[in-house]
């Protein structure tokens, strides 16, 4: 029977290291059986990596489970590398992850950053891609930027003014600007100051409390060399105004396609998901009520596992 809850864990049966040129090496997982219906899952950020949340919406009784860490995420090496990474490579990289793992076609699953990527790698190869879900679609336009950095400080201004302090003032009204070109010095101490006060404004828009814990040193690492990542892609729009993602839509096939929204998000905000939709007609918009851009929450969850189990099932994503 389909369940609401997260799907236990489960060794990897499969762990590779892909080499994809550059100097880049990706890190790929394969959960679930290896005879199961090919899943392919992108990790948000950019430079987030994967997490075992995200393999755990997945039934591994079903599903073959494909965990790709992108350039500079995760454990791909070099980690934090921003040379010779941009989204096109990203889309050079599943290719030929698909030709490696023999798959013909694959089900494609992003949330966030994610959901982006999976749409892109989706125009570009529509003959590999079996169906999409994607969850809180960010759609890299320069208004979402300009959302997160600095609109949303109307609704979260205590916060944003915490995340704001790291700028001096003349700075402020373009803070992704001033980020990317202090990421760029190196300065370590100053890298770290920045990735927690990064951390902590997301986490406050996103729906958290942002008095997070200093993470240790390793975990802190990580997170600057994730933020770097992110601020790179950021900066340059994530490569997709020439064309934009909604007009690559055109070229999306018209496979199963559930796209799942908190209406509370705002991070990803929800007309972000109506302006997809209205370039998908194809697709089927879920609103999932009391949810902002957190993926564990138990609303997401349910939603979430319950549309995947339906797809191994049945096909589709909905009755």
């Amino acid at each position: 029977m389909p369940t609401t809850t997260l799907h236990p864990d489960t060794p990897p049966f499969r762990v590779q290291r892909l080499p994809v040129g550059d100097g880049h090496v990706l890190h790929v997982q394969e959960h679930g059986r290896p005879e199961g219906l090919p899943a392919l899952v992108l990790h948000g950020g950019p430079g987030s990596g994967c997490s075992p949340l995200q393999r755990r919406f997945f039934d591994p009784a079903h599903y073959r489970i494909i965990c790709v860490d992108q350039r500079g995420a995760g454990s791909s090496q070099p980690r934090g590398a921003i040379d010779h990474n941009t989204t096109a490579h990203l889309l050079g990289d599943l290719r030929a992850l698909r030709e490696h793992l023999g798959i013909e076609r694959w089900l494609v699953v992003g949330g966030s950053w994610g959901a982006t990527l999976a749409l892109a790698h989706a125009a570009a190869e529509p003959q590999a891609v079996a169906a999409l879900l994607l969850r809180a679609s960010f759609l890299a336009r320069a208004e979402d930027m300009a959302w997160f950095f600095q609109g949303a400080a109307a609704e979260q201004p205590q916060a944003w003014e915490q995340f704001a302090a790291c700028a001096p003032a003349p700075r402020r009204h373009d803070l992704l600007s001033f980020l990317a070109d202090k990421w760029a010095l190196p300065d370590a101490a100053r890298h770290r100051s920045l990735a927690l006060a990064w951390a902590r404004w997301e986490q406050a828009l996103a729906g958290g409390s942002q008095d997070l814990p200093p993470p240790c040193d390793a975990a802190l690492d990580a997170l600057v060399d994730r933020y770097r990542v992110q601020c790179h892609y950021l900066r340059h729009r994530c490569g997709l105004d020439a064309p934009t993602l909604l007009e690559r839509c055109e070229a999306v096939p018209r496979v199963p396609t559930l796209l799942l929204h908190g209406r509370d998000d705002r991070v990803c905000r929800p007309e972000g998901a109506l302006a997809l939709h209205h370039r998908l007609p194809h697709s089927e918009l879920r609103w999932v009520n009391g949810v902002g851009h957190d993926p564990s929450h138990p609303a997401m969850v349910a939603a979430m596992v319950g549309a995947l189990d339906h797809y191994a099932l049945h096909g589709r994503f909905t009755p």
